[in-house]
């Protein structure tokens, strides 16, 4: 080989990267190549001998010296010890731990175990789940719902948990301490029913499980539960539909209807409501369940007006309506937006656009329809309100009532919301037809008197404040309002009706407002469990950072 072909570089086939370049001369022993993960030689690797075994996270670490330790983090005067009094309703405990960062979480009490080796923790996490889905799906709010799941695992001593509630999914994750594998466990609310019968009754459960003084065990915890989704709804179907006629008689009355419009407002919501049932039975979604039961009523209406009868058509539209719309839906989603819920209220805020457009769209069915038949629908002397104060309060109190048996309310529970729907409407006349101030000022201070009594006698009874609140808005519906919209829209003036529609989309945030700032307002007055009287934590964020 000549000295040019010795300096020409060669191939991978010839000369491996690996191989030690010329003229370096090969370590000794080392026989194969190494990695960069290997241990230089010359390197002293051997484990100390440990006499103590592994400490946790909790453990002082080995470097640590009192002398020169760092100055403490901690406060001088210490963190502030938050006293969870027994006397405090369970949810405003609950809410007030679940806003703490977990680190100042307050020890949990005495844990109720029904044997020595302690709660399994899977099944404790699977009870805190189906409860958590009966609450959501019967129309709980989303913080409320992680309040009641919270204190479910914290009865059985699983204080460090956290929930998480969305639309359809509940989760919860428990981690024992910082070095042990959290366990989560997750459940899909894929039905939604309207039953606060059912829902009074897991607020007990929930009571009692986080009362250290009854000692629920799981067994029992899972024997009422299942006894919970067996009982049958307190009124039959027959009840419902008698409920729903007379909610819209009511609410025709209330809009300036006499008693030719309340029977026929209660005939065209009668057969709305089996219609619904029908679709319900096919397997229809509930959008056009919504759609055809918003027909009849207009159809009604419509037709008394085409016949000449001399009554207010548009009250018995109008009343017809009034069954229909989504208020518990509506005070649900922006309750939990105003606490910070963002998903859960778009959720639920979409939910509600649908159910509206499906109602729009059976009635906007008729109306067109209506006018091609050369029906006068003039909404100038439609509705004339402020000359019949009894009549309308009395209505409102009927309104109330059966809006009351519709949500499947315990019968303790419908004389109290009665009232409270009376009194809103009594505060929203007052406000409207004598002082003259705006609908939606005057809606939102009478919605926000529903909410403060409403949570008033939930906190007195220890129980859930929707039987309280919900059908008390019922009076307050902006019924007129979406019908005066509707029959714009159906004569060709879409400017007029969209004005209209948006002053019923302003007063249903009103109520829903009103409703939310009346609940908010109870609990600044109401002791809550913390270190001071200004130690009350926002939801979820503070001004915005």
């Amino acid at each position: 080989m000549t000295e040019a072909e010795d300096r020409k570089p060669q191939s991978d086939e010839v000369r491996s990267a690996f191989t030690a370049p010329s003229g370096v001369a090969a370590a000794d022993g080392e026989s194969s190549t190494t990695s960069e993960f290997a241990v230089p030689r010359g390197l002293d690797v051997t484990a100390p001998t440990v006499e103590e075994s592994e400490g946790s996270a909790f453990s002082t670490p080995s470097t640590y010296s009192a002398r020169e330790a760092p100055p403490a983090f901690t406060p001088p005067s210490g963190i502030p010890l938050v006293s969870l009094t027994k006397d405090v309703p369970w949810q405003d405990r609950m809410r007030t731990m679940l806003r703490m960062p977990v680190t100042e979480r307050p020890a949990p009490e005495p844990v109720q175990k029904p044997d020595d080796s302690g709660p399994a923790v899977p099944r404790v996490l699977d009870l805190t789940l189906r409860i958590g889905e009966l609450l959501l799906a019967g129309g709980e709010g989303a913080e409320d719902v992680e309040a009641a799941m919270f204190a479910v695992c914290r009865s059985y001593g699983l204080d460090r948990c956290e929930p998480t509630v969305t639309f359809t999914l509940l989760s919860i994750s428990y981690q024992p301490s910082l070095v042990d594998d959290p366990v989560t466990a997750s459940r899909t609310v894929r039905r939604r029913g309207t039953d606060y019968t059912r829902l009074a009754a897991v607020f007990r459960l929930v009571q009692d499980l986080s009362d250290p003084e009854t000692a629920l065990s799981l067994e029992d915890a899972y024997r009422r539960l299942a006894a919970m989704r067996r009982n049958r709804h307190p009124y039959p179907g027959w009840v419902l539909t008698s409920a729903s006629g007379l909610l819209a008689g009511a609410a025709s009355v209330l809009v300036g209807g006499d008693i030719v419009v309340f029977f026929a407002a209660a005939l065209g919501a009668m057969l709305g409501d089996r219609l619904a049932w029908l679709c319900a039975g096919r397997g229809l979604p509930e959008f056009y369940q919504f759609t055809v039961a918003a027909m009849p009523p207009a159809a009604i209406g419509v037709a008394l007006t085409v016949a000449n009868v001399d009554v207010k058509a548009s009250a018995v539209i109008t009343g017809g309506l009034f069954a229909l719309l989504p208020g518990r839906a509506l005070v649900a989603g922006v309750q939990d937006g105003l606490t910070g819920f963002y998903i859960t209220a778009s959720a639920r805020l979409l939910e509600v656009m649908y159910f509206f457009v499906g109602i729009v769209a059976g009635v906007l069915i008729v109306l067109y329809f209506g006018v091609k038949l050369g029906a006068q629908l003039n909404p100038d002397v439609a509705l004339g309100n402020s000359d019949r104060p009894l009549w309308q309060i009395g209505a409102s109190v009927l309104l109330s009532l059966t809006f009351a048996v519709l949500l499947q309310q315990e019968r303790s529970t419908v004389l109290l919301v009665s009232l409270n729907g009376g009194v809103a409407w009594s505060v929203y006349g007052a406000m409207n037809f004598v002082a003259g101030i705006s609908p939606a000022a005057s809606t939102a201070v009478a919605a926000g008197l529903v909410g403060l009594f409403g949570q008033l006698l939930s906190r007195y009874r220890f129980a859930s404040a929707l039987p309280y609140t919900t059908a008390a808005i019922g009076p307050l519906l902006p019924g007129s309002a979406t019908y005066f919209g509707l029959l714009a829209i159906a004569q060709n003036e879409v400017d007029k009706g969209l004005v209209s529609l948006a002053t019923a989309a302003s007063l249903a945030m009103a109520i829903a407002i009103g409703v939310n700032l009346g609940s908010e307002i109870s609990r600044l007055f109401l002791r809550v469990p913390g270190a001071s009287a200004g130690a009350r934590r926002a939801a979820k964020r503070t001004r915005g950072f």
